[in-house]
């Protein structure tokens, strides 16, 4: 059935289409066109537009082949309505187009980008953006489906540090959120070609923020310090509390395959954490007066809605009478940590209001990489006299004590 560009004039909001046509560098194969418009509705009566090439050898790559992953690259471009995304066939890449050959593609393919824009659009050509990551190679290790989190993938990347340092990470990633990485480890060298995970040191952007935020904790402790994690994804985060801190660590994870994850490919061991299979919030909840209760309540969940406004945390583990369960399994002089990805400032603003309801004292680490934010709920007012003493720790940790605000 030909395509009818006029349902094109119009933006509607979250419309999602995507075809096929002959590419013009080789018309034998196909480019796959994708058309997606933002969910958010704007009040400009001249909609911005833009377009974007998908990089060579990742038209598999969930980020571009899926619905889920584009609506992330929009989300991320707020002042943008439509995104154009253009790329080679993922079903018929036997003879993709070679990278030096975008250029003549995106002159090419400029009247079928003008077509596929709102009519009210200003006369003015449509930008074309550019994607770009550190990924230098990729290796997939397994693809697998959880009974919660649903398709997920493990691959190796060899990332670019600067222009002469090259790492070697493990990395989970989630089909339903394609843009986030739901796990990321350092691998190092052991002997040969053999690698093994770093579990001591932490390379995801807003784990040393969380790890900081133990510095928050008011009272120095005479014992092992307890932490309970809700969200175990790969496990660096529970692994790094245990080996570099001597933590006793629980965690709570939804998804059972994730945990079988976890243990072949990131080195999590069960002698690092009590890993309970379930629901964080139910596990909240069932907890007792009678049970020992933590130091620190860590919180790294993401959402698989993000039309609700966030990321990460789901919207559910934020209500009142989450909060207020769990700041009853916190020792007097306890923190709440949690991992925050907003995308909106309302919703941000609102989380943070229910917070100071429910906790006594509230902060924020911006972690500045323009998508976290860490929130530290207190459940007493520190004295600023005693607390968590956190020795031996890289200075890509400690940098962040100092960020710590009180807001």
């Amino acid at each position: 059935m030909a395509l009818d560009v006029r349902i094109f004039e119009t933006i509607s909001p979250s419309r999602f289409i995507s075809f096929t046509i002959p590419n013009p560098n080789s018309p034998s194969h196909l480019l796959r066109v994708a058309v997606l418009d933002s969910p958010i509705q704007s009040s400009d009566s001249s909609p911005r537009v833009a377009a974007m090439l998908v990089p060579k050898h990742r038209e598999t790559d969930w980020i571009f082949s899926t619905e889920s992953g584009h609506l992330q690259l929009l989300l991320n471009l707020p002042e943008i309505s439509r995104l154009i995304l253009i790329g080679d066939d993922p079903e018929d890449l036997s003879n993709s187009s070679a990278a030096d050959e975008d250029e003549r593609l995106q002159q090419r393919v400029k009247p079928l980008v003008a077509a596929l824009s709102p009519k009210t659009l200003v006369k003015e050509e449509v930008p074309f953006l550019i994607y770009e990551d550190d990924v230098v190679t990729r290796v997939e290790l397994e693809r697998t489906i959880g009974p919660y989190v649903g398709e997920m993938l493990i691959e190796d990347v060899e990332i670019e540090i600067d222009e002469v340092t090259r790492e070697f990470r493990r990395r989970l990633r989630f089909k339903r959120t394609p843009n986030l990485i739901q796990s990321d480890i350092k691998m190092v060298r052991t002997r040969g070609e053999e690698f093994e995970p770093q579990l001591t040191e932490l390379v995801h952007p807003y784990l040393p923020p969380m790890v900081a935020s133990l510095s928050l904790i008011g009272c120095d402790l005479k014992r092992r310090p307890k932490a309970l994690c809700i969200g175990v994804g790969g496990g660096g985060l529970v692994s790094f509390l245990k080996l570099k801190l001597g933590f006793e660590v629980t965690g709570v994870e939804i998804d059972p395959e994730v945990v079988r994850i976890a243990r072949c490919y990131f080195g999590l061991e069960e002698r690092f954490a009590s890993v309970h299979v379930g629901d964080g919030v139910d596990f909240l909840k069932r907890l007792d007066d009678g049970d020992s209760k933590f130091d620190v309540l860590m919180v790294d969940v993401d959402s698989s809605d993000p039309v609700h406004g966030v990321s990460a945390p789901p919207v559910e583990f934020v209500g009142r009478d989450v909060l207020l369960a769990a700041r009853e399994v916190l020792v007097p002089c306890g923190v709440l940590v949690i991992n925050v990805i907003p995308l909106s400032k309302t919703f941000y603003e609102e989380l943070k209001d229910v917070f100071r309801q429910v906790f006594a004292e509230l902060y924020e680490i911006d972690v500045g990489n323009g998508e976290n934010f860490v929130l530290i709920a207190t459940v007493s007012v520190r004295d600023g006299l005693n607390g968590f003493t956190m020795e031996n720790l890289s200075p890509v940790v400690l940098k962040y004590v100092d960020a710590i605000q009180r807001i």
